[in-house]
């Protein structure tokens, strides 16, 4: 797909789609409650369309309205779920195979989960560890620690779990898998990883309690089928609030976007590179905080992004890493190397786009250094189908000299179907 950079300034008010990880565990937590689960704001993109069909073929009926963003999940109760007559295809979503395999440990029943060629070579055993130390039968089926898994009933025991790493959806796996245990299962996280699991299933009526980088649940809860409001995903309102700061002369409105204090680092980092987004009209359900967010084109300069605040922006590091390279001075990212296990090899992905486009960017084990300023040129960008890739330099090409091409750019419809419609929506000639 080719892109021409614009002449003028992007204005306007743009609803983003619903939170993706929202989206996914509404789903799946209404399908182990009881009685109908409404959820409205709903994200019909490509990844949590495989959460439904996972669950349709483990006999949950779901009804959707695509047109109206509308959801309703028929609940059986944790102890619902019918066996698959086929294997369970988890397509290109993470979330859903790492979330799914907890839920899927705890069943009396066979199950198999594959997922796309992408998938099948993201790392499982991270699952597949704490799922064993509780007692689950799981295993790689080809034996390098990727999906295809294969997952067979067993009795679970709780334990206290110490992750390696911040990963919300290891976090949430493993409390999934905590709702069939004999006792109370906790995990220990570095840092504080998102938190949706644990705000919604307290929701859901979950003995869930958390203290900083600790989260506990307690077995065989009660779940009930409740309302659930998807605000706007932030992850999907970056690309735009990158835009906005990044063109001259914009001001963009992006109401009822999330603001969960465990996804909104990406706000954290335009502070510290001299920039500014009014908050406007706070408000909160569910436990999740949301709010309308305005931006207006800004001069940036660079600063340091690592530690405890990557997990709270690991998903917006490839439009981060655009702005850096249009602001002024240097960003030096570290701590990131979980980029180099998402759709694709993130950090190599960004260092060779913004090199492509004229960038002046160093790639290190866990991150890059991006000495900003120089004049971004158009450029032929392989997406490597990532979603995440393939929109930030969507973002890029507005500002570049001269047009540039995204292979797969389609890609995008993992996350975010009308991402493109969107964005020309903004701009204003």
């Amino acid at each position: 797909m080719k892109f021409e950079p614009i002449s003028g300034p992007l204005k306007g008010t743009l609803q983003v789609p619903g939170d993706k990880s929202i989206s996914h565990r509404s789903v799946m937590f209404g399908s182990l409650a009881r009685g109908i689960t409404e959820v409205s704001g709903f994200l019909n993109s490509a990844d949590c369309l495989s959460t439904i069909d996972c669950f349709r073929k483990m006999g949950i009926e779901i009804e959707t309205d695509p047109s109206a963003a509308r959801v309703r999940v028929h609940g059986k109760g944790i102890l619902g779920l019918s066996a698959p007559a086929s294997t369970l295809d988890c397509g290109n979503s993470g979330t859903t195979t790492r979330l799914i395999s907890g839920i899927l440990a705890g069943q009396p029943f066979h199950s198999r989960l594959t997922g796309d060629d992408s998938i099948k070579k993201r790392p499982m055993k991270r699952v597949i560890d704490p799922l064993t130390a509780m007692g689950a039968s799981i295993r790689s089926e080809k034996g390098n620690g990727c999906a295809p898994l294969l997952i067979a009933p067993a009795h679970l025991h709780g334990i206290e779990y110490h992750s390696p790493v911040a990963s919300a959806q290891v976090k949430s796996c493993v409390l999934l898998a905590g709702l069939y245990a004999d006792r109370m299962t906790t995990v220990v996280e570095p840092s504080l990883s998102r938190n949706h699991t644990e705000l919604m299933l307290k929701g859901f009526g979950a003995d869930v309690r958390s203290d900083g980088c600790r989260a506990s649940i307690l077995p065989n809860p009660d779940l009930h089928g409740i309302r659930v409001s998807v605000p706007g995903d932030i992850s999907s309102a970056a690309y735009f609030i990158a835009a906005a700061l990044l063109v001259p002369g914009s001001e963009v409105l992006l109401p009822n976007v999330g603001i969960n204090p465990t996804r909104d680092g990406i706000l954290e980092v335009i502070k510290n590179m001299g920039g500014s987004i009014e908050v406007l009209n706070e408000k909160e359900s569910g436990g999740e905080r949301s709010a309308d967010l305005l931006v207006r084109a800004q001069k940036l300069h660079g600063c340091r992004i690592g530690g405890a605040l990557i997990p709270r922006l690991i998903d917006e590091l490839p439009i981060i890493a655009v702005l850096a390279a249009n602001a002024g001075g240097t960003t030096v990212i570290t701590d990131a190397g979980e980029l180099r296990v998402k759709e694709s090899d993130r950090l190599e992905a960004i260092v060779t786009s913004l090199r492509a486009m004229g960038a002046d960017v160093t790639g290190t084990e866990d991150g890059m250094i991006i000495r900003g300023g120089r004049p971004l040129t158009g450029a032929l960008i392989d997406s490597r189908m990532d979603h995440r890739i393939a929109m930030s330099f969507a973002v890029a090409s507005l500002i570049a000299d001269g047009p540039t091409t995204i292979r797969d750019a389609g890609c995008v419809t993992i996350s975010y179907p009308e991402f493109y419609r969107d964005l020309a929506s903004l701009i204003r000639a």
